[in-house]
């Protein structure tokens, strides 16, 4: 009989210490799935963009953001301004829009402290026309638009510059503007104004120089430009579209990734097919 209530206190005990551990691991189990299910939780990126190409590469790359647990929110510009001040105030995460010469004429005016996480592709500007099918026979006195902020300005007139139609101040650079004219043969007058007005104003214009994503929004093709910036020019390797963050977000590991991403093989492909080369990818994939 002893050895029968001995074997029953045992058993109890035995019950117990399982039923504790038995708890024990539940406890435990549901720790570890609370943090697997926050660490897997998506983080949302919000990104400022110009319509095209921008913002369509930045929605090509988001299969490929969300499998790596980003969620990318895209938030369209059709300005150069808006975008800058909003990632300033901290309303975006990054922007993706401009080059960086532009970048750094903008925060010297604004005082605002952004920087490049790195580039992702190349447009090239173009010289666009409703009326003028060759540049040799543009009249004299024509009026020709390019882009009223500096660094795109400056670019527009290197271009004019490299089909002969002026001559600038060689220690210019692509800071020219039009005060660096030295030779004006055909006495063309130079119409300064928004680079997003230019397509839509070509008809009051004989030329406009216009940035490549303009012009695509407008349905202008690369192939219906005067000329077009060499893929050596010094705007082909300075002009490279950027990834735009506030300083000491460069190593945000998210951010990171969605350079890691806009540069792979599929977001390369993607622009490749897409663009017909008037856009490039500046990663050789």
């Amino acid at each position: 009989m002893k050895k029968f209530f001995a074997l029953l206190l045992t058993g109890a005990l035995a019950l117990g210490v399982a039923g504790c551990g038995s708890k024990t691991d539940k406890a435990a189990d549901a720790n570890d799935a609370a943090n697997a299910a926050t660490e897997t939780e998506a983080i949302t990126l919000k990104i400022g963009a110009s319509p095209t190409p921008h913002a369509e590469i930045l929605n090509a790359a988001k299969e490929e953001l969300a499998a790596k647990g980003i969620n990318l929110e895209v938030v369209e510009f059709t300005d150069y301004v808006q975008p800058n001040l909003a990632l300033d105030n901290g309303d975006l995460d990054a922007n993706y829009f401009q080059h960086l010469p532009y970048l750094d004429s903008f925060n010297e005016e604004h005082g605002t402290n952004l920087v490049s996480l790195g580039t992702v592709h190349y447009e090239p500007m173009g010289i666009y026309s409703k009326s003028v099918t060759d540049l040799a026979d543009l009249p004299d006195g024509a009026k020709v638009g390019i882009p009223a902020d500096g660094t795109n300005g400056g670019r527009a007139l290197l271009l004019l510059e490299s089909n002969g139609l002026i001559t600038l101040d060689p220690e210019a650079g692509i800071s020219a503007t039009k005060l660096d004219i030295k030779e004006n043969p055909k006495n063309i007058e130079i119409i300064e104004m928004e680079a997003a007005q230019l397509p839509l104003s070509i008809g009051d214009l004989d030329i406009a120089v216009i940035n490549g994503n303009y012009a695509m929004q407008n349905g202008l093709k690369t192939e219906d430009a005067l000329a077009i910036e060499a893929a050596d020019s010094l705007a082909a390797t300075t002009y490279a579209n950027i990834i735009a963050v506030r300083s000491g977000d460069e190593t945000r590991p998210e951010l990171v990734t969605l350079l890691e991403v806009l540069n792979s093989q599929t977001v390369a492909d993607y622009i490749n097919n897409t663009y017909g080369g008037a856009v490039a990818p500046t990663t050789k994939n």
